[in-house]
């Protein structure tokens, strides 16, 4: 794996399925979790609840449990369906963490919090270093395409 690559759990196939998400309504948020803890796709049942006990430290300008996206889009457009939101900024903070190796993206307003996919930071990413901007590809974050 390298920086930036983003891998979708195959859990949330089910999840869809389930109808677990409706991302037109719900809270999703990225939790960024250190290297004592390495998520994988074929993770069972992947929750936040799996990965916060690695949450990096609050102490600086992280907030708990993750950040929340913003501007979060769902959309269909010619038979694919397109998740995006506006880019993750975690301000630069002297107080902050320096251990931060993967993002989660989970739906905070599922009862389990169930987790949609990770993305790698390359880490240590360090929040005392500088800004961290966590860009979503500019065709979104997960696409989903049905053919014929």
């Amino acid at each position: 794996m390298a920086r930036g690559d983003l891998t979708t759990f195959e859990e949330y196939a089910k999840q869809i399925g389930d109808g677990e998400h409706d991302f037109q309504t719900d809270t999703l948020k990225l939790g960024i979790v250190d290297s004592t803890i390495t998520p994988a796709a074929g993770d069972t049942t992947p929750t936040w609840t799996d990965y916060s006990a690695n949450e990096v430290s609050t102490a600086g300008g992280y907030t708990a449990g993750g950040e929340t996206l913003t501007s979060v889009t769902y959309t269909e457009a010619a038979g694919v369906a397109t998740l995006d939101a506006a880019d993750v900024v975690i301000s630069q903070n002297a107080s902050g963490f320096t251990d931060g190796y993967w993002g989660i993206l989970y739906n905070d307003t599922n009862g389990t919090d169930m987790a949609v996919c990770f993305v790698d930071l390359g880490g240590p990413v360090s929040e005392v270093d500088g800004d961290i901007t966590i860009s979503w590809n500019a065709s979104g974050i997960q696409t989903v395409t049905v053919s014929a």
